[in-house]
């Protein structure tokens, strides 16, 4: 090919064209990048999609956890037009049939935006022109931030799960029984004050100190994924999952049944996480029993995750109907199995919300706060709380809320 070839014109184009949308998706891909790609496809020949797919998988893919998303926006781009195909046959003979389209795998919202965002990109790839503006002015964020998340649009949505992961997490500490070296202060060290002295054959001792140390408290979160929670509980998982990757977290999800996603939740790429959680739920948008969710939670999981101090964050209207006795029994035992009880509850953002319920009611003695998760606001006042700042709104005493109704 020489240099001026309309063929080789044409793939340098797409190439950096799909460059710009995996860098816009997060990944770093860099020009020098683009140049090796060009060239790599250039000298292998390719004669198939895969050598295709494989030969940019080799140049553009660094890391492990950035594969999910190459292998979607490859397919999201490549294939809208049939460009592989095209640009096999501007270089082989021969074309491949093309291949059959595939359901859309983790990522795919992220990458949609990416791509349609791209004025460029669209030129190549047959989409409906959708656009979302991540540059709000100030008027639109403090709208967002206030704004519930059940009147949210799904552009609304999108930019709150972004806002959700740049939230400051909370970086509270707890002092633990295993002991550390402590520069000038704390109790002695023996055992290093006597190895030090040996250095200088006993003449001088100078003494080492220890002090607790000092960890993040675990967090526990069982969150309600009924019909009237499901929006809620969508944006809170996204910040469990910013959350932990900072400290240990375990996350139940409950409707009519219990279901531990807390494997699920470790995935890096958050798209992908909040998938593999729905795969694991048979039940989401469904009915709820809160009573007999605690019960298995407190008879299957307490010993095993309720152990060093946790914080446990629950999530739910409390709007129980079956068993509100139990109900009350179960918030009992729960609260005396951790260190703090945090009640998050949407129905605060109503002003005139009373706790007349009989599963508010029933739950309320047995909780340490009990808080708003309606709003990015309520999200970000929990960060502060958590955190221990002093700036966090303040928490009303949940029994206050009982003598208001008594």
């Amino acid at each position: 090919m020489t240099d001026h070839d309309p063929a080789e014109s044409r793939l340098s184009e797409n190439v950096v064209l799909f460059a710009r949308l995996l860098r816009r998706a997060g990944m770093p891909v860099g020009p020098a990048s683009v140049v090796d790609a060009v060239e790599a496809l250039t000298v292998a020949g390719v004669g198939s999609r895969a050598d295709v797919y494989w030969t940019l998988h080799s140049i553009f893919v660094t890391r492990r956890d950035h594969h999910v998303l190459f292998d979607e926006a490859f397919r999201t781009f490549w294939r809208s037009r049939g460009l592989v195909e095209k640009m096999i046959a501007m270089m082989s003979p021969v074309a491949p049939p093309r291949a059959p389209t595939e359901a859309p795998k983790a990522g795919a919202a992220r990458l949609a935006k990416a791509l349609f965002g791209d004025s460029a990109a669209d030129r190549t790839v047959e989409r409906p022109e959708i656009e979302i503006d991540a540059r709000l002015t100030v008027s639109d964020r403090e709208i967002l931030q206030k704004k519930d998340f059940a009147q949210m649009s799904a552009e609304e949505i999108a930019r709150a799960m972004l806002a959700v992961r740049d939230l400051v997490m909370p970086l509270d500490t707890v002092p633990i029984r295993r002991r550390v070296a402590a520069r000038r202060s704390g109790e002695i060290d023996l055992r290093r004050t006597l190895q030090a002295s040996l250095r200088t054959g006993g003449a001088i001792i100078p003494l080492a100190f220890r002090e607790p140390k000092r960890v993040h408290p675990p967090i526990v979160a069982i969150v309600d994924i009924s019909g009237s929670m499901s929006q809620y509980s969508r944006l809170f998982l996204h910040f469990l999952h910013a959350l932990s990757i900072r400290r240990t977290v375990q996350t139940f999800l409950f409707g009519t049944r219990l279901t531990n996603v807390t494997r699920q939740l470790t995935l890096k790429d958050p798209d992908e996480a909040l998938i593999a959680c729905s795969s694991q739920v048979a039940d989401w948008s469904g009915g709820t029993r809160i009573g007999e969710a605690l019960h298995r939670f407190n008879k299957e999981w307490s010993r095993r995750v309720l152990s060093g101090g946790p914080i446990v964050l629950l999530i739910t209207d409390g709007l129980e109907r079956d068993d509100v006795e139990g109900l009350g029994r179960e918030m009992d035992r729960l609260h005396r199995s951790c260190r703090r009880l945090v009640w998050l509850n949407p129905l605060l953002r109503f002003d005139g919300f009373e706790a007349r319920a009989a599963g508010v009611k029933s739950m309320l003695p047995h909780v340490d706060e009990f808080r708003p998760i309606h709003s990015l606001d309520a999200v970000a006042d929990l960060c502060r709380a958590l955190g221990g700042s002093r700036g966090e709104a303040p928490a009303r005493d949940p029994r206050a809320w009982l003598r208001a109704v008594a």
